[in-house]
């Protein structure tokens, strides 16, 4: 059975900024390569540090924890030679450089990954090239991974209570996490419930633009059709929200299915806690790899690529090599936390 994850340095990620801090301002930006610390850890050694809320501390995407991965923060009142200065563990600064703003969330252009899978068949080099030829020509599913919802997939149910109020009060940035957890089980089931193709678009879908990221409701198929093999364009699904374009037909249909398989009644308005927002959104169900590459080692693969922001390596993984990997060092290493992960896990059953 293929092996991800076998150690830290097996799982690279390194997040592509979307601007370049400008050299002057309040806040710090920081580059880290952080190795066993989540992002969230990071977060609050940097408050911790400065003096600040944590609420004041930006980042613009969650790494993996379990992972090598490089990402920018922005901190307020900490000098950029003092954060150079810094030794923390699980923490290596790279860079330190003053801006104007603090960094927000999905501010980055994509995330660079070096992956690799372990204890491989003879075939799997081929199987491996064949398909990610197919992933870059024709794109792969955008659904969330199983980091998104939480060691124990319960991220998405605590997000209902959240939207109930049935939870006791907590951190706002955990409360609007746990609803984005939410949101993705419902787009992921969207997703899975869609039958068609997905270089296809079907009238009434909201398709997205790729090259604009403009948004329009698909009327005559056959006429966007050639659009969608071209991937200029792609149908999308629902980041649930009181602002977000809905579909018409039998896509809204099953969008409210979504809803519902969840446990949210799509006929009822949402009434979200104060603090939370449901603006939406819509997220296209399909992305192609870019940058891709294949290395083959003895009994591993070593596969490179990128991908836009929010998308999940482990699903491109999981196209590949199947619904199952063995997850963490092989059984005979004593520092074993072998597991299994399927990319379809979540709030909802598969």
């Amino acid at each position: 059975m293929p092996r991800l994850r076998a150690s830290p340095e097996d799982f690279r990620v390194e997040e592509i900024p979307l601007y370049a801090p400008s050299g002057a301002g309040e806040h710090t930006f920081v580059c880290v390569e952080k190795r066993g610390r989540t992002t969230e850890d990071v977060a609050a050694l940097f408050s911790k540090i400065a003096g600040v809320a944590r609420r004041d501390v930006g980042y613009a995407g969650r790494k993996d924890r379990d992972a090598v991965a490089t990402q920018w923060f922005s901190v307020p009142r900490l000098a950029p030679e003092r954060a150079l200065a810094l030794a923390l563990e699980g923490v290596r600064v790279l860079e330190a450089i003053p801006h104007r703003h603090k960094l927000r969330t999905g501010q980055l252009a994509g995330n660079r990954f070096e992956i690799v899978v372990r204890e491989l068949d003879p075939g799997a080099a081929a199987r491996c090239a064949e398909g990610l030829a197919r992933l870059c020509e024709r794109g792969m599913p955008n659904r969330f991974g199983p980091q998104r919802f939480g060691r124990d997939g319960g991220n998405a149910e605590q997000g209902l209570s959240v939207l109930r109020g049935l939870l006791p009060r907590m951190d706002r940035r955990k409360a609007r996490f746990l609803v984005s957890a939410l949101q993705a089980a419902v787009f992921n089931e969207a997703l899975r419930m869609r039958e068609a193709p997905l270089s296809s678009v079907a009238r009434g879908e909201i398709a997205v633009v790729h090259g604009s990221g403009g948004l329009f409701r698909v009327e005559d198929a056959a006429r966007e059709q050639p659009r969608a093999e071209a991937f200029e364009i792609s149908a999308t699904g629902p980041i649930f929200g009181g602002r977000a374009l809905e579909p018409e037909g039998s896509a809204l249909e099953r969008e409210r299915a979504a809803l519902a398989a969840v446990g949210i009644d799509p006929a009822r308005p949402l009434c979200p806690p104060r603090g939370i927002e449901l603006r939406g959104a819509r997220r296209p169900l399909r992305v192609r790899p870019e940058a891709a590459s294949l290395e083959s080692l003895p009994g591993a693969l070593r596969l490179r690529f990128t991908l836009p922001p929010g998308s999940f390596a482990t699903v491109l993984i999981e196209d590949l090599f199947g619904a199952e990997v063995a997850l963490g060092p092989s059984p005979g290493d004593t520092a074993s936390r072998g597991a299994l992960f399927s990319c379809h896990s979540g709030g909802t059953p598969p």
